[in-house]
């Protein structure tokens, strides 16, 4: 009878050791949130790669990046991010040749981060041609590339494991058709808002946040069913808007500042850098969550670039502190949350800033954005002169119109609309609301009467 005891007591011991080992290792796994709206959003994602760029299987631009990819880097990365959110989730997204370099070095890193998907719930996804995916290859090449890719992120994973989302900069249309309808993944990271003359790839046009695509063209919203694609079209990078009108570098300053740490603390410094970050966070989580109802952040932070990460961990407790109720979940549980709420393009995001006075962001202007599925409307005002109805619109893109990608691989990917923030072309100058088109001027009192009733 003592043996049955001493038994029966062994077993509840274990039993209760193992329910508390569960709990731990559990513990930083957060609940997503059930519902889109009311909520204030973060996604966060990483890159390893070999080369700088891999713009296809086999051929590189740039740098060779083996020295940048260490697994002491991405244990310092991970750390730094779980140090502020015990609960995030982020999503790692490996190159081709990262996902098949079989030097020491790659073989840890990629059981590193397998091992935060099961420690975090993190996901792990495959980018296709290093962001500009089609600006190098065919559209039956990047499918191949993304059939294969997340085929060895899976092998890699186990379990029967498939990523929740695609990381990809740039993806054509008609790549991201492949995506829902033969890889079954309905969350796409394909749209680098208002890139134009950075980098190797332009992509003006689309809307900044979440949307379903529309088979002629990946910057432009669905119309309707004939022309739909259901995989929710993202933006990559947060951005200033104001520093975002600019043309490239013109002025001297960099068009894509936001939350991103190259154009913010690696250009100025850690404390104005950080000002910069968060002034472009807190238009979406103050304001722009007003507006919409629900509000968006995301940031892409390669895991190669020599900037500490305690400027990392410095946004992140910033946001914290000033936004407590910010859900930090993948880029993919995200646009799945996005996809349940909206059925079909029926948003209606709004946004208003004034400029930080940092870079680009001029400190005397405000801007405000409307997006919907028609069009896109950009009007701006030197807010200091306090000058009533002097708004001038400065991008006006009518998604009504046929839109129609490059056939061929080109680095000219924009939608540019009747008139264009970039000012690239001589029917860019900003001009007031009254001046646009009369289809335009129709369009807008459709959706915002208000604009006109003065």
């Amino acid at each position: 009878m003592i043996k049955t005891y001493k038994i029966l007591f062994v077993f509840i011991l274990l039993f209760v050791f193992s329910t508390f080992i569960i709990s731990i290792q559990g513990q930083n796994k957060a609940k997503v949130p059930d519902q889109l709206m009311g909520n204030r959003f973060l996604t966060f994602n990483t890159i390893i790669r070999v080369n700088q760029i891999e713009v296809s299987r086999d051929r590189n631009e740039g740098m060779d990046e083996r020295g940048a990819h260490t697994p002491e880097r991405v244990i310092a990365f991970r750390e730094a991010i779980s140090s502020e959110y015990p609960e995030a989730r982020i999503t790692w997204a490996f190159s081709w040749l990262a996902l098949h370099d079989q030097t020491d070095n790659y073989k840890k890193i990629r059981e590193l981060v397998v091992g935060y998907h099961h420690k975090y719930g993190d996901d792990i996804t495959f980018i296709p041609g290093a962001y500009f995916a089609n600006a190098y290859n065919s559209r039956e090449q990047v499918n191949k590339d993304l059939h294969d890719g997340l085929a060895k992120v899976s092998e890699i994973v186990g379990n029967g494991f498939r990523p929740k989302s695609v990381l990809a900069g740039f993806l054509a249309a008609e790549n991201q058709q492949y995506l829902a309808e033969k890889e079954g993944i309905h969350v796409c990271q394909g749209n680098i808002w208002s890139q134009f003359s950075i980098d190797n790839q332009d992509g003006d046009g689309a809307v900044s946040y979440p949307f379903y695509p529309s088979k002629e063209h990946f910057c432009k919203p669905a119309q309707g069913k004939d022309d739909f694609i259901d995989c929710v079209n993202l933006d990559g990078w947060s951005m200033d808007f104001l520093a975002a009108r600019r043309d490239g570098f013109a002025g001297g300053f960099n068009s894509r500042m936001g939350v991103g740490p190259i154009e913010t603390i690696y250009a100025y410094g850690k404390l104005i850098g950080l000002t910069e970050m968060l002034h472009t966070t807190a238009l979406h989580y103050d304001r722009g969550f007003e507006l919409n109802g629900f509000a968006w952040v995301t940031n892409c932070w390669e895991l190669s670039l020599p900037i500490d990460v305690s400027g990392l961990k410095d946004w992140l407790n910033e946001i914290k502190r000033n936004w407590s109720d910010v859900k930090f979940i993948t880029q993919g549980e995200f646009g799945l949350l996005w996809r349940e709420h909206y059925k079909d393009n029926s948003f209606n995001y709004r946004f208003e800033q004034k400029g930080s006075g940092i870079g680009g962001s001029d400190i005397n202007l405000q801007i405000r954005w409307f997006m919907n599925k028609d069009f896109r409307l950009a009007l701006v005002k030197d807010w200091q002169k306090n000058r009533r109805n002097a708004e001038y619109v400065i991008d006006f893109t009518n998604y009504n119109l046929k839109a129609e990608e490059p056939k061929d691989m080109t680095r000219k990917w924009s939608l540019l609309g009747e008139i264009n923030q970039k000012q690239s072309r001589p029917q860019d100058r900003p001009k007031p609301i009254s001046q646009i088109s009369t289809e335009g001027i129709s369009l807008i009192k459709k959706h915002y009467p208000y604009l006109y009733s003065d």
